[in-house]
Formats: C-alpha cells, sequence, structure tokens
C-alpha cells in the first residue's frame, strides 16, 4: 500500500489493484524536506492520543486568507520514512523492505506519537535486524523509546560479541559520550558471567548428587544381590565361594565396578588396620556413612557398618558436622526422585507409543 499527495487535496491509498480517494482532508503534515502530506484529522485522532491533542489545540488567528487545514509537522525523520508513517496510521502494514528502510525511524516516531501496535513491529523488526556494528546505536534508541525487549537483545548480542563491538565507532563514541550506559553494559556483563559460573557450579553438584545417588544404589545392589566380584553380605559372612555370585549383567556397569574395586581394597588394606590412614578407605567409609543416614532398613540391611553408623550418629554431638550430612542426604534424595521421576516418565511414554502403535496395527489388519 503506498500514500501520495493528489492533486484535489485528497490522499490516495493503493493496497493491491483497489484504489480509495479520501476527499475533504483537513490536515496538512510537513515533514523535513517540506514536504506537505494531506490527511484526516479523525483517522489520525483515533490512532494517536498525541496527534488528537495537536490537533485539538486552538490556532492562532491570522489576519488575511489563509488555508483553513490545520498543519502537523514531524520534522527529524526522513520524508519517506513520515510516508510510511501515516499510511500506517490508514491500514496498518509494514514491508520487509520498508522496516529494513526504515525501521528505526518508525521506531521513534511509534515512540513519540504513541503507537503501540507499530511499536511493537518495530521493536522486532529492528530486533531481527540489529548485528555487532549497530548494537550500541539501536540500544541507545531503544532506552528513549523505553522497549525493553529490545534493550534486552542488544545487550545480549553485546555480551555474546563484545570483542567485536569494542571495535565498533559506536562503543568507541560511547565510552567519550555516555559513560553511565557503558557502565550499565559491563554490569550487565558481569551478571551474566556470574549467572553462567552459577548454571555450571550448579549442574557440577546436580551431576555429583546423581552419581552419589546411583552410588548408594549400587552399594545395595552388591551387598544384597551380589554382582561379579562382590557377593552378598549374607555369602560373605557365611565363607560361601564366590561362584554361587550372581553374575547377570549390571545397569549401572562402571559405577558398579568402581564400587567392586573399592569394597576389594577396603577388605584387605593393612594402612587401615595398622591405623595409617588410607584416602581410598576413607572415600568408603563416607559412603557407607551416606548410606546409613539415607537408609530406612537398618534392621534388615545388609550393607556393612549400616547399623553401627546409625547408632553412632545418635550419639555423635557435632552438631556442625551433622548439619553437613544431613544437606547432603536432603540433596542426594532429592537428585534420586528426580530420576525416578525422568524414568517412570520416559516409560509412560514409550507404554503409550506401544499402545499406539498396537492400536494403529490392529486397524490397518481390519482395513486390508
Amino acid at each position: 500500500m503506498a500514500i501520495t499527495a493528489t492533486q484535489n487535496d485528497g490522499v490516495s491509498l493503493s493496497a493491491d489493484e483497489i484504489s480509495y480517494d479520501l476527499v475533504e482532508t483537513d490536515v496538512d503534515i510537513i515533514t523535513s524536506g517540506r514536504r506537505r502530506i494531506p490527511a484526516h484529522s479523525g483517522v489520525l485522532a483515533s490512532a494517536s492520543p498525541v496527534l488528537t491533542n495537536i490537533i485539538e489545540k486552538p490556532r492562532k488567528s491570522r489576519g488575511g486568507r489563509g488555508s483553513s487545514k490545520r498543519v502537523v509537522k514531524i520534522l527529524g525523520v526522513p520524508c519517506d520514512a513520515v510516508s510510511v508513517f501515516v499510511r500506517f496510521l490508514y491500514s496498518p502494514s509494514l514491508t520487509e523492505k520498508e522496516m529494513e528502510n526504515y525501521g528505526i525511524h518508525l521506531l521513534a516516531l511509534s515512540h513519540v506519537y504513541m503507537v503501540p501496535q507499530l511499536k511493537q513491529r518495530c521493536t522486532k523488526g529492528v530486533g531481527e535486524r540489529v548485528t555487532a556494528e549497530n548494537v550500541v546505536d539501536v540500544l541507545q534508541l531503544a532506552r528513549l523509546c523505553d522497549a525493553p525487549d529490545l534493550i534486552l537483545k542488544c545487550m545480549r548480542l553485546i555480551h555474546s560479541k563484545f570483542k567485536t563491538v569494542e571495535q565498533t565507532e559506536g562503543w568507541k563514541f560511547l565510552q567519550e559520550h555516555d559513560p553511565l550506559l557503558e557502565l550499565d553494559i559491563l554490569q550487565f556483563i558481569d551478571e551474566a558471567e556470574s549467572r553462567k559460573k552459577r548454571r555450571r557450579r550448579h549442574r557440577r553438584e546436580q551431576n555429583l548428587y546423581m552419581q552419589l545417588s546411583e552410588a548408594m544404589e549400587c552399594i545395595e545392589h552388591i551387598c544384597t544381590d551380589g554382582c561379579t566380584w562382590v557377593g552378598p553380605s549374607s555369602n560373605l559372612d557365611n565363607n560361601k565361594s564366590t561362584s554361587q555370585v550372581k553374575t547377570g549383567p549390571c545397569g549401572a556397569f562402571s559405577t558398579c565396578y568402581g564400587l567392586q574395586l573399592l569394597i576389594r581394597h577396603f577388605t584387605v588394606c593393612k594402612k587401615r588396620v595398622d591405623g595409617k590412614g588410607c584416602l581410598r578407605c576413607k572415600r568408603m567409609i563416607q559412603l557407607l556413612r551416606l548410606h546409613s543416614l539415607i537408609c530406612d532398613q537398618s534392621e534388615s540391611c545388609r550393607v556393612p557398618l549400616c547399623r553401627q553408623f546409625k547408632n553412632r550418629g545418635e550419639k555423635d554431638n557435632k552438631m556442625v558436622e551433622e548439619m553437613k550430612w544431613k544437606v547432603l542426604v536432603r540433596r542426594v534424595a532429592s537428585a534420586k526422585a528426580m530420576s525416578s521421576l525422568s524414568q517412570s516418565k520416559k516409560k509412560k511414554s514409550e507404554v503409550l507409543f506401544k499402545e499406539e502403535s498396537e492400536d494403529f496395527i490392529r486397524i490397518r489388519m481390519k482395513l486390508f
């Protein structure tokens, strides 16, 4: 759709192959190039409250015969951008080419004249076209036009391509003339890096808790059912042959294998017996203690030292140490619950998929 001035002081709006001639215009919009765009006060007033105030403002009386039309000056932007702006007030549509050529100017006009629909379109369109070369300029305009979505997008782009942005003329101009905005950008980058570090640390902690949760399950599995090298505690207590141990495939082989090595070392380590201390034995003792705090079947539990740790924990007066263990137990239990929840959802989806496949096969067999 295009807007042009007509010889009868009307406005011709052309959309596709349809032409609408609106006569009796009562407003002239004057642009920076002294171009006059005739328009209708009713259309402008219905689209913009700012234009409503300008149009309804009483005019100064002048002697002699003059034009009866009101005059609205829209200066500071290209004439073609004003034409596109006025045409949008008549029919809200923008082409990709118009957005590419006048998006920044239209964003400023939509903010100044309070046209929210155009402002939303321009915020999205300008955000899709922002680059490392013009991001500083777009950010300054977005702040002036109160466009938070565009501000956030510019900030993220500066953060991701800061080394490139730092070499642009816009950044150098910013450092010389707007140090407060530079400080805001640097603070945003610092906070973003801090959030990234916190997320990484949280993921590492969650992975650790998941590993500990899996280790607890493997300890119970080894001591109750037996797995490859290490048999159930009942078999070991009765000095039965390890050939009777169940040697089926293990679902968590890597964790189970490491624990088996650790248990075998724990049973034969001389440093632990002599009281000299052994890091691997200390690690095994910590795992056994963690199991005792999580285990709720101490009477029937076959994991070694489970009952002893529970009895000692009841008499332990080291409150700070106990609190640390309680926090660890809570987080490991939470990780275990999340893992079991995700597995149950996966199993349910597999069951539903299987049922749908069977239904599809039955229907197909009936049809053919």
